[in-house]
């Protein structure tokens, strides 16, 4: 039968019903935010970038993707330097020997700027990093890169078959002066010279006589040789002649 309390009861049980929709409701309001900020991240429109992915790498063949020549090569018998400038900062390149007295004095950079000025750039590298090293030499003939001691491959095989060349007293001097690495390129780089090749092969300076000096000292043939007749003359003398060139007006011998 209705009445007050019937009445009562019916209010308390709508206010729990209402309070317990608003209580389900709020979640699913707080749920939506989220979906809606990643709707916003997926938004190309908002991506500078919307094609990059973190894994891409340029392709080999676009543009401005620049791959870049091995400064070391070998074409069969013995690595050789493509690249002079490349391959001082390379992994090939043999520090200086600080510990040497006189490879230390040759090490420095105003000894190598010195040589620019009377050698093509890229005898003077070589001429420079031979004669601070001490055991590593790039060939100035050839680009040959090799160490002192070293068995070194013929330059002209005929046979398949592998011949060492002899190693021989004037040859492993001649390495350790000039890095010239074989009689061949020795006569090649002495070209300009030819009466001086035997008397200059394996020797320092106080060992070549006044004749041959004269033959050094003069202009030669006349060919062409990219600075390595002045490379080979230049090599014996224990300064490497840096102060007669760039002081010429100055006599060392009779100062000592």
């Amino acid at each position: 039968m209705p009445g007050p309390c019937n009445n009562r009861r019916k209010k308390k049980q709508l206010t729990r019903r209402d309070k317990k929709l608003q209580h389900v409701s709020q979640p699913a309001q707080t749920l939506s935010e989220p979906s809606q900020q990643l709707d916003d991240l997926d938004d190309p429109l908002d991506d500078p970038h919307p094609h990059e992915s973190p894994c891409d790498s340029p392709h080999p063949y676009d543009d401005g993707f620049f791959i870049a020549t091995p400064n070391i090569y070998d074409p069969g018998n013995g690595p050789r330097v493509r690249d002079t400038r490349a391959f001082l900062s390379s992994y090939f390149a043999q520090p200086p020997a600080l510990e040497d007295e006189l490879c230390a004095e040759f090490a420095q950079e105003e000894v190598l700027q010195m040589l620019r000025t009377v050698l093509p750039e890229e005898a003077a590298i070589i001429l420079w990093y031979n004669k601070s090293r001490a055991t590593g030499r790039v060939c100035p003939s050839c680009r040959r890169l090799y160490s002192l001691g070293d068995v070194l491959p013929d330059l002209v095989q005929d046979t398949p078959k592998f011949f060492p060349e002899p190693r021989s007293l004037h040859l492993a001097r001649e390495q350790e002066i000039s890095g010239l690495c074989s009689p061949l390129c020795f006569i090649m780089a002495s070209f300009n010279h030819p009466g001086a090749i035997k008397t200059t092969w394996g020797r320092v300076a106080e060992e070549v006589d006044d004749y041959t000096w004269e033959l050094l000292n003069s202009p030669g043939t006349g060919a062409g040789d990219q600075g390595l007749s002045l490379l080979v003359k230049m090599a014996r003398l224990p300064d490497l002649g840096l102060g007669q060139l760039c002081l010429p007006d100055v006599d060392f011998e009779s100062e000592g």
